[in-house]
């Protein structure tokens, strides 16, 4: 029995894919464990850069309810793949989109979105309303929604807004706008959430305003769920490193593959051992960087995968591989890697992602661009698995990050808004 209905007002959610759905998929999948029905709040858009049908599974059985806004355009589901741009014609793509809309391109889907969200809570009765960004245009859609209606709403920001340094903001009024939006919604918002403590502190010292209370912190988990019953097999002949997802913004395999390359050079009796794996879609240039380093033949490239399989892929895997160029992101795979209980190599600056990595001990932290010092923890780690001495997390680390635990912080949160 359900004493409470969230709406989630959530643009990126399945059959969409990639990492930025897992969030709230976990979160919408495990709210009913905790009193909360979910009324989810989403696009009927057929284009994106990957979908993962599967993802819906998690729902079987579950007390949820998907409602769409559709266009004209979309009405038919044939699903249309977007080619994956490079990073110069992303950026120049972003620097136009964000001249024109604010707060991002998706201001254009507010007005179906409010409609829908409209005759969501006429048909039934909505506690509280929670909304995930980017796109920012969520956090707007549910302010609406709460102001006309009266019903509280949270902010969960999966990354930061204003301080993004991938924000282009083409004049000081640009970005000026945006703060005045932000503020507006931290004022009328009964919470903000956050993936980490590195993100509150931005939110605290831009706007003077809050306090520490105004704030949870949930950070990215793992689904113990998607790990049961995979059969997977693991060849402990080779020394199999993997990297799942998107290498997004300016993410580049370049330095990494580099020190790859330089290690089997100084350790030749190695290149009959070592396996290099990438999950989902990587850019042309960056497999060109295969050729470069003459790393064809101990690369797989498997393409986009569903989330089953690629967990199924981490599995087999004996060393995953992160990289993060700046200190404001905080990519959801870590957490996974978490969960698929292998040591990591993450190339990342010394920040709140580095030392969740390092705080697993199953981890090595290297600057993303110093080919010495990749090189050196590939090493390591090589020589740890001849001697099958690989670290991995403590079940009692994994355990802070189960997005069951996680979701029921989320429903205290709900519960305490909605009671207000």
């Amino acid at each position: 029995m359900f004493s409470k209905n969230v709406l989630v007002i959530a643009y990126y959610f399945p059959p969409m894919g990639l990492s930025g759905v897992q969030r709230t998929v976990k979160f919408v999948k495990y709210l009913p464990d905790f009193g909360w029905k979910p009324f989810v709040l989403t696009t009927g858009s057929s284009r994106y850069f990957a979908f993962d049908e599967s993802l819906l599974n998690d729902f079987k059985d579950k007390p949820v309810e998907i409602f769409r806004t559709y266009t004209k355009k979309s009405q038919k589901q044939d699903y249309k793949i977007q080619n994956f741009p490079n990073y110069t014609i992303q950026k120049i793509g972003r620097v136009i989109t964000q001249a024109i809309y604010q707060p991002d391109r998706f201001i254009k889907w507010k007005k179906s979105a409010i409609e829908l969200g409209e005759k969501i809570i006429k048909e039934n009765k909505i506690d509280a309303i929670f909304a995930t960004a980017p796109p920012f245009t969520d956090f707007l859609v549910a302010l609406e929604l709460s102001e006309k209606y009266d019903i509280p709403f949270i902010m969960d920001y999966r990354d930061v807004w204003v301080d993004n340094p991938f924000h282009y903001y083409l004049t000081p009024f640009h970005k000026s706008y945006s703060i005045k939006l932000e503020e507006n919604l931290l004022k009328k918002t009964s919470k903000a959430i956050v993936t980490n403590r590195f993100a509150k502190e931005i939110i605290l010292r831009r706007y003077k305003f809050i306090s520490h209370d105004d704030i949870a912190i949930i950070p990215h988990g793992y689904d113990p769920d998607d790990f049961k019953e995979i059969e997977f097999h693991h060849n402990p002949n080779f020394f199999t490193i993997t990297h799942s997802g998107l290498f997004q913004d300016d993410r580049n395999p370049k330095y990494f593959l580099k020190a790859v390359s330089q290690f089997l050079k100084n350790n030749p009796s190695a290149i009959d051992k070592l396996r290099l794996r990438f999950i989902g879609l990587m850019r042309k240039s960056h497999q060109k960087l295969l050729k470069k380093y003459n790393l064809q033949k101990i690369t797989t490239l498997t393409g986009n995968l569903s989330h089953r399989e690629s967990i199924k892929n981490l599995l087999e895997s004996d060393l995953l591989w992160l990289v993060v160029n700046d200190i404001y992101r905080s990519p959801g795979k870590l957490f996974e890697y978490f969960g698929a209980e292998k040591p990591i190599l993450i190339c990342a600056p010394e920040g709140i992602m580095r030392k969740t990595a390092l705080e697993s001990k199953a981890a090595i932290g290297v600057d993303p661009k110093d080919v010495n010092e990749i090189e050196k923890a590939l090493s390591t780690f090589y020589n740890l698995w001849t001697k099958n001495t690989l670290p991995k997390p403590s079940p009692e680390f994994i355990e802070l990050y189960n997005r069951k635990k996680l979701t029921q912080d989320l429903a205290k949160e709900l519960t305490l808004i909605s009671e207000l």
